[in-house]
């Protein structure tokens, strides 16, 4: 299997299979395919495994695209931003924002990960419940505007804007803070908290959500 990310910040990525390697994705996950391609719509793991997807964020169903000959598939991100790709080895997890989930080679596994920490699912902006992507396989994810990525030594700490996560590893921990000072509260115009995230491991920011542009197309869209 091969790939290619293709199409600046309006990403693309066109895999290109051969006979008998699959993919899987979100139902309706695939923006296009060429060639002979085989799509089968499935649970992909039962009651629960469905019922944490829809709570990550995802559809309740996945599609498996197993190629019959060589072809080619295209996930196209769903805004503008960066797609990444994340090789995962045996047992190696990594946590993701939700709906950051693109598509996976066959054999990766979807589950949802809670917060173990109360205020960081409660005002960390990422919420309760996030996605864990688990190997062995290629992961591609989704994330919103660029992405910068980290690598926190042992009780290294990177704070960020609520909802700037988008991926972490699983060693990593993630908390919030308030903000400190009234008139930081008051004026600052950076909410209430920050998200920290605390090392060992890798993790990747984003520079946009879509909360934050939400906010500010508000004052330009016509309410009447």
């Amino acid at each position: 299997m091969n790939y290619s990310i293709e199409g600046g910040s309006l990403p693309v990525v066109r895999i290109f299979l051969n006979q008998g390697e699959s993919l899987v994705s979100e139902a309706g996950g695939r923006t296009w395919a060429r060639g002979p391609v085989r799509t089968e719509t499935e649970s992909g793991g039962g009651f629960g495994k469905m019922f944490g997807r829809m709570m990550s964020g995802e559809s309740l169903f996945l599609s498996t695209y197993t190629a019959q000959g060589p072809c080619e598939i295209a996930f196209a991100s769903s805004f503008p931003g960066k797609i990444i790709p994340y090789e995962l080895a045996p047992g190696q997890s990594i946590i993701a924002q939700k709906s950051a989930f693109l598509c996976a080679t066959a054999g990766v596994d979807l589950s949802i990960y809670f917060q173990k920490k109360f205020g960081a699912g409660l005002a960390g902006g990422e919420g309760f419940i996030m996605q864990k992507i688990t190997g062995p396989g290629l992961a591609f994810f989704e994330i919103d505007g660029h992405s910068v990525e980290y690598d926190l030594q042992p009780g290294e700490q990177i704070v960020t804007d609520t909802g700037v996560v988008a991926l972490m590893d699983t060693t990593c921990q993630m908390d919030v803070q308030m903000i400190r000072g009234v008139k930081n509260v008051l004026f600052g115009g950076e909410g209430l908290f920050d998200t920290v995230v605390t090392g060992p491991g890798k993790v990747h920011l984003q520079t946009i959500t879509l909360g934050g542009l939400a906010k500010l197309l508000s004052p330009f869209i016509d309410r009447k």
